[in-house]
């Protein structure tokens, strides 16, 4: 079976089960079906950073681990809507990128890991003292690094003024 509209590769609070997944399956800002789980093809780093414990995938190929997250189809409008809560291009830049899947279900039903061309959100002009913070392959909220993340509604400042401490300026 085809592909009807774009893939996007959730590794964070998008994924099922995290904090922000109602956003993604919310219809009102467009569509979106889940597809499988995969990981990233190349090594990055996932960190979870700022006093509101956000993952953040720095694009440092090569460092870090094959990032474990979520595939999802999604219609224009639902793309263009996360292209807006993450904040690309202005911060995060929605790049493609090469995610491994293992999946029965997986579109055609092979049964072999096949590798799907997915958007992904990286951070890519970041300060490079993030890549001393842990990485982590699977972003769990519940996980137990005990760094709960804090939904944008609870933060005395916006998303924006949090992330501009992480960009390069």
């Amino acid at each position: 079976m085809a592909s009807k509209g774009e893939l996007i590769f959730c590794y964070g609070t998008l994924k099922k089960g995290q904090p922000n997944n109602k956003i993604i399956i919310d219809e009102t800002t467009g569509h979106a079906k889940f597809i499988c789980q995969g990981c990233a093809k190349h090594k990055y780093p996932l960190i979870i950073a700022s006093e509101y414990n956000i993952p953040y995938l720095l694009y440092a190929e090569g460092k870090g681990y094959n990032v474990r997250g979520d595939v999802y189809e999604v219609d224009e409008k639902k793309r263009d809507f996360l292209d807006d809560f993450e904040g690309h291009p202005t911060y995060y830049e929605r790049m493609l990128t090469e995610i491994v899947v293992n999946n029965e279900n997986a579109f055609d039903g092979e049964k072999q890991p096949k590798t799907l061309m997915c958007w992904a959100y990286f951070l890519k002009d970041f300060n490079q003292d993030l890549l001393d913070l842990k990485f982590y392959q699977n972003y769990d909220n519940f996980g137990s690094h005990g760094q709960r993340y804090v939904e944008g509604y609870l933060r005395p400042q916006s998303a924006d003024e949090t992330i501009k401490k992480y960009v390069k300026g």
